[in-house]
């Protein structure tokens, strides 16, 4: 048994949490973020959305059911670092195929249990995200906050995870044509397209708009991703170069990106929302979905009234716009995620309303 602390964090305040090494014991700076959500697991850690982030799980068991091949939201994760209370390396699930611990010493990815994660939680909570060292626990205090105060969290993170050569899947009988634009997009937005009878073909992160029109697409989704929208202003002039050509449909980033693409502006929140419990209201219906979030940044509300934007949902937890739309131009976004299915059917309207718009523009053709 395990009596001595061999790992911890240290914040740039000075504030030191002790625990102890599962997965990866390699020391790293991060950003450090909090997720609420009680299952999933698997799909945070294999998120590209959380590229250099070490994620503090609210949520006091991790590891009981292991990881699955089919649960991987990317091939080779790159999260930041894996933040627990108490983590069970015995998963117990038939279809568990390797243990979390396992996998994250296969892709370099350290974590720490054992240490309270609920007053880290409230930490960033009040405090906001900021930088953290992973670190080992006989680490001198002043020599981490040195670390910390030379280190800077990077903003090439799209670059990084973004596919770098245009790839395809295609039903036996395709209905629809998509290009989706790849900033960091997980697999199971690609299979919300395919299972609704769409061809997929993926392009970088940077792919020109010229190229995309050169594959006659019915319609163009923008994805998800790590970072700051601003850091990525390839993809944004790409929007605007194609809007009102081809049906529009973005998600979390994607959502940004259009936003920007239209005139609005972007800032960063306090500490992020993430997690599969967050409540938006549909302006256009009243009702109330639930949903699932990660993200940093939000589109702000005074410049979204200078563009031709319509606001579609509010956050009800803190009034921010989780959605818009420009119907003149056939475009729409969302800044929570509809394929991860949190209500669990409270969003997958919009994947429907995609197709009812790329369907109309076939028979406008």
């Amino acid at each position: 048994m395990i009596t001595e602390y061999n790992r911890k964090l240290i914040l740039e305040d000075g504030s030191e949490y002790y625990g102890y090494a599962f997965g990866d014991v390699s020391q790293r700076v991060c950003e450090l973020v909090f997720n609420t959500s009680m299952v999933g697991y698997q799909e945070i850690m294999s998120d590209p959305s959380y590229t250099d982030q070490a994620v503090v799980m609210t949520y006091p068991l991790i590891g009981n059911y292991g990881m699955a091949k089919e649960d991987y939201e990317t091939e080779i994760p790159t999260i930041g670092g894996l933040i627990v209370r108490e983590y069970n390396d015995f998963p117990s699930n038939f279809r568990s195929e390797a243990s979390l611990a396992e996998v994250m010493k296969t892709y370099k990815i350290p974590g720490i249990c054992g240490i309270d994660t609920r007053k880290l939680a409230r930490s960033v909570r009040d405090y906001g995200s900021r930088k953290v060292l992973i670190t080992d626990a006989s680490t001198p205090l002043t020599e981490g906050l040195r670390i910390l105060a030379e280190s800077g969290i990077p903003t090439d993170g799209v670059s990084r995870v973004s596919c770098k050569e245009i790839w395809s899947i295609c039903p036996e009988t395709p209905k629809y044509h998509v290009a989706a634009i790849d900033c960091g997009m997980k697999k199971n937005i690609i299979h919300s397209l395919y299972q609704r009878g769409c061809k997929v073909t993926v392009v970088p992160w940077d792919t020109p708009a010229s190229v995309i029109e050169s594959l006659s697409p019915d319609g163009i989704f923008i994805s998800n991703g790590p970072g700051n929208p601003a850091d990525v202003p390839q993809v944004i002039e790409t929007v605007k170069a194609l809007r009102g050509s081809y049906p529009i449909f973005g998600i979390c980033l994607g959502h940004q990106i259009i936003s920007i693409a239209y005139g609005a502006k972007t800032y960063k929140l306090k500490f992020g929302h993430r997690g599969g419990n967050h409540p938006v209201r549909n302006l256009e219906t009243g009702k109330i979905e639930i949903t699932s979030q990660n993200h940093s940044y939000a589109v702000d509300t005074d410049s979204l009234k200078e563009t031709e934007l319509t606001v579609t949902h509010i956050n009800l937890l803190d009034q921010t716009i989780e959605g818009v739309k420009c119907d003149k131009d056939n475009v729409f976004s969302v800044q929570y995620h509809p394929e991860s299915a949190p209500g669990p059917q409270d969003s997958t309207y919009l994947f429907e309303r995609f197709i009812k718009r790329m369907e109309e523009g076939k028979c406008n053709a």
